[in-house]
């Protein structure tokens, strides 16, 4: 019980500093965001942020884990944080001398997503190693929190503070919480001992065995894929809306809608905490996902009211934190700890590699397709379903993406009824 305790409070002083850095991180992103519509009006040009995050991610996964399972998971840790703060400094010196533009920003967004792509393995493997088997779900269902309290917090923070004090002010903050964490993993955080690879086995061979791993798991395999699809559609979704709302109702209404999906995070992480283990955690992620898809595209297209924005951001994400929490589960009991690892790496690959994608597409569409297709169409029908003037096209993409997403989960879950995971 005691050393049970004891792991818990590791487990604890790591999962706080680490949201918190990830708060101050996520307010910088959301701060760029806003800077970069401000100069362009394009949603393109804001989903190329993100997808230069993530296109690392998506390339580099498979390797990244096998070099977090071959060395030291805090040293990890550590490099690849110090490394990322240093690209958010060179974002200040460059707007503190008038002279950021947004290729520099696409640069830097692609390093920094390098490294949080070798760092995110490494903390998965961390979390695993100071968890108890037995509080999986609970700890996962504290890990699904602070991901929504940060979902909250930082559009609310980041808008307010970049429009009183303007970008500095955000990435200020964001360095301090940064500090913070990397002092308390570099100096408070105790990670127990486990079993290195030998130096014989180089990167391509435990990049394989990952590969090889989910080969014959075909229960994990198809969970990742089916959330590789779920990604598709969320990333579109996530590309289309600041194209929807900023144009109707401005920075701060977008700041206060998408802190709605923070807010139903927060009420649903309490739900895998408390909730009963179900009797086939394979179902509950894909009906979790054919409840969030099948309501908050359509809200989102059919209204122009921020009040029903609101709700449909909040039914949209309030069962993420129970898929999120039982497909942990699956994959922390079904994976050796020796290959979490190179396992989640590949998860990271297969899983994420639709997100820039679907950034991509989402931008591309509405830019190109959705918003010249209503610029024509008003006194229609289509202007009397989706609105007019800028970010009606977004509604229509809006639509377009709630059909789409019903109809991928339900052809998925046909599929995925043959595999079931109990306890």
């Amino acid at each position: 019980m005691n050393i049970k305790h004891n792991r818990l409070k590791e487990f604890y002083k790591l999962w706080s500093t680490q949201s918190l850095s990830q708060l101050g991180s996520a307010m910088t992103s959301f701060a760029l965001t806003l800077w970069i519509y401000e100069k362009t009006g394009s949603a393109l040009s804001t989903a190329t942020l993100t997808i230069c995050t993530y296109a690392p991610y998506v390339i580099m996964s498979i390797f990244a884990g096998a070099v977090s399972d071959k060395f030291n998971k805090k040293k990890t840790m550590l490099v690849c944080d110090l490394l990322a703060a240093l690209t958010t400094i060179l974002v200040f010196a460059l707007y503190k001398t008038d002279t950021l533009q947004m290729w520099h920003l696409y640069a830097i967004n692609a390093f920094s997503g390098l490294m949080n792509t070798v760092q995110q393995p490494a903390s998965e493997v961390a979390t695993t190693m100071l968890t108890p088997p037995e509080d999986y779900q609970k700890t996962s269902g504290l890990m699904s929190l602070s991901r929504s309290i940060i979902s909250i917090g930082n559009p609310i923070l980041a808008s307010a503070l970049y429009g009183i004090a303007g970008l500095d002010a955000v990435i200020g903050v964001d360095m301090i919480t940064f500090a913070i964490a990397f002092v308390t993993l570099a100096f408070f955080v105790r990670l127990p001992e486990m079993e290195r690879q030998e130096a014989k086995e180089n990167i391509l061979v435990l990049a394989r065995e990952g590969l090889a791993f989910l080969r014959k798991t075909p229960l994990v395999l198809n969970v990742i894929l089916f959330m590789s699809g779920v990604n598709l559609i969320a990333s579109m979704f996530d590309a289309v809306l600041p194209a929807l709302i900023i144009p109707r109702a401005g920075n701060t209404v977008y700041g206060y809608v998408t802190a709605c999906a923070g807010i139903a995070m927060v009420i649903g992480s309490f739900l895998p905490t408390f909730m009963p283990k179900p009797k086939d955690r394979v179902r509950v992620i894909y009906l979790t996902m054919l409840f969030s898809l099948g309501t908050e595209n359509f809200f989102l297209a059919f209204s122009r009211s921020p009040i029903i924005w609101c709700i449909g951001q909040f039914l949209g994400w309030a069962l993420v934190p129970v898929m999120s929490a039982n497909q942990n589960v699956i994959m922390r009991n079904t994976i050796p700890l020796k290959l979490q690892g190179r396992v989640y790496a590949c998860r990271n690959t297969l899983q994420f590699f639709t997100i820039p994608i679907g950034l991509f597409l989402g931008g591309l569409f509405t830019d190109k397709c959705a918003e010249p297709f209503m610029a024509v169409k008003e006194g229609t029908i289509w202007a009397t379903l989706f609105g007019a003037g800028k970010g009606s096209g977004a509604s229509l993409m809006m639509f377009v993406l709630g059909v789409a997403g019903v109809v991928m989960v339900v052809v998925s879950g046909s599929i995925m009824k043959k595999y079931k995971y109990t306890e």
